[in-house]
């Protein structure tokens, strides 16, 4: 039983080297309207704005504790403090897509029951 063994391995290792592998080559042709359509395709998404969750207006005073306490509550989601007359308002995250939005404002809503979901007019830096 062995030698069988062995003269199989020894005959497979023999006639693998006569073996040869294709070289893969693959060429794709690409219409010059689909460049075209990415290229706009990109504009438009420049363009519009993320999905915010808004999470206090008000005050100054009010809004910067609040800041601060969504920042312990939450690090993982960025926020910023914007001013927008005559009212200071906290704003969380920069989700792409409403649902990536809900989700975090199911978890945010559990803390801050005023807390929605919007898009801005202007996009945010």
């Amino acid at each position: 039983m062995p030698s069988n063994l062995l003269k199989t391995t020894a005959l497979m290792l023999f006639f693998s080297a006569f073996v040869m592998a294709q070289d893969g080559k693959v060429s794709v042709n690409v219409d010059k309207n689909v460049s075209r359509l990415m290229a706009i395709k990109k504009e438009i998404h420049k363009a519009q704005s993320s999905i915010k969750i808004q999470i206090y207006s008000g005050s100054r005073r009010n809004a910067e504790a609040k800041l601060m306490q969504f920042n312990l509550d939450f690090p993982e989601i960025s926020t910023v403090m914007v001013y927008e007359t005559p009212n200071y308002k906290i704003w969380s995250g920069d989700f792409r897509t409403q649902l990536e939005a809900d989700r975090a404002l199911i978890k945010i809503r559990k803390t801050y029951k005023e807390a929605f979901s919007f898009r801005p007019k202007q996009p945010q830096p």
